[in-house]
């Protein structure tokens, strides 16, 4: 099957999936606290919508844009509609609220698990960022001139031109200023030690010389081989993920990343970086079929997309905790004077800072959206 269309049923049925995840924990919590759900409904909310079964008062129903779903509580926004999501406890809103985003971080934790079983063990990173310290191929780009040159993920570069490659920028200074010329790099693979020539060529999308690599510096492989290892680390992983991205702002200000990095991406560029991940993953699938050496490889396991999908499950449960009108986050916040003052906020000023938040966070992603065209995304293989 073409890698195009590999990729895009992987896109609607993965981007569709986490937010009907997101709306499935929506949907069990308020069931729990018996708070009448009108209709959960697979895609966005279209006229003409196919009803495909009705169960305990609830419509399932099918929308004609396929992308995400949603829940409609009885009474959403009216506390004087009885058995509805708005007339009940503070305390029984919080949990329908929170429901949604802890879903998507609990998927998040079982995507992990399934790439840690898959790798059969993980990459230990430094307990602090660092730039320093031996630099392990994590990733190799397919026809790049890693590729070509036989460097494969697991390898750690030790040296090129007679060069100590001590930190990322040392890395960085061979391969900018060895562009199109053969560059022989020392390589550790297995213990041993060898010589590889690699040809930094110009990419020019990205406006400087890159080999095609991704790596982590000054980390190591530690194999993983029972369920509560694999659970323990999926947790703990995701947790520092987590930590990442609510921090994102602050080192952002602090100057300590790329404002690149923290650059917000819509559909388009989501899709990008999937097409590039399906394809990395094909290709691993290749290779590994047909060479069985190259199969044992834990770095050259078909995890990326998984990966990919781990990072959006995550992105999509922090972001709609963010305490911004409109968002779960944002609701959230309204429950705050009722739960510590006992006095509630009035529901049509509530309703109506929501709706003001809708309106400027559709602005924010049409921004967002046309920007990826006008300035795609490119990811970070030197």
């Amino acid at each position: 099957m073409n890698e195009t269309v590999i990729t895009w049923l992987v896109f609607i049925i993965a981007f569709g999936g986490m937010i009907i995840i997101h709306e499935l924990g929506h949907f069990i919590a308020a069931r729990i606290v018996k708070v009448e759900v009108e209709e959960f409904g697979i895609g966005l909310p279209t006229p003409g919508a196919i009803t495909l079964f009705t169960w305990q008062g609830t419509r399932f129903t099918l929308n004609w844009l396929p992308l995400g779903g949603f829940v409609r509580p009885k009474g959403e926004n009216d506390p004087n509609v009885e058995g509805g999501l708005a007339a009940a406890t503070p305390w029984k809103r919080l949990f329908v609220l929170a429901a949604g985003p802890l879903m998507n971080l609990a998927t998040a934790v079982v995507i992990i698990g399934v790439i840690i079983g898959q790798m059969g063990g993980v990459i230990n990173a430094p307990a602090v960022d660092s730039n320093s310290g031996q630099i392990l191929i994590t990733e190799v780009v397919p026809n790049s001139p890693a590729e070509e040159a036989g460097l494969l993920m697991g390898d750690v570069l030790v040296s090129a031109n007679g060069q100590p490659l001590v930190d990322t920028a040392a890395l960085d200074a061979v391969v900018r200023g060895n562009a199109d010329l053969p560059t022989v790099f020392v390589v550790e693979r297995a213990g041993e030690q060898f010589e590889l020539t690699i040809t930094p060529r110009m990419n020019e999308q990205a406006g400087r010389p890159m080999i095609g690599v991704g790596f982590c510096t000054g980390c190591e492989y530690q194999a993983i081989t029972t369920l509560p290892e694999i659970a323990e680390f999926s947790v703990r992983f995701t947790g520092s993920q987590i930590y990442a991205l609510v921090t994102l702002p602050v080192r952002l200000i602090q100057g300590t990343i790329p404002a690149e990095q923290g650059r917000l991406i819509g559909m388009k560029g989501i899709f990008d970086i999937m097409e590039q991940s399906v394809t990395n993953d094909v290709e691993a699938v290749r290779t590994n079929t047909t060479s069985p050496a190259s199969s044992g490889n834990p770095f050259n396991q078909p995890v990326q997309t998984l990966f990919i999908l781990a990072s959006l499950s995550i992105s999509l449960g922090i972001f709609n905790l963010f305490p911004f009108p409109a968002l779960d986050g944002g609701r959230i916040i309204f429950l705050l004077p009722e739960l510590i003052f006992r006095r509630r906020v009035p529901h049509q000023f509530e309703n109506l800072v929501h709706g003001l938040g809708m309106t400027l966070l559709l602005a924010v992603m049409i921004y967002v959206n046309v920007r990826d065209f006008i300035d795609p995304v490119t990811a970070n293989f030197p």
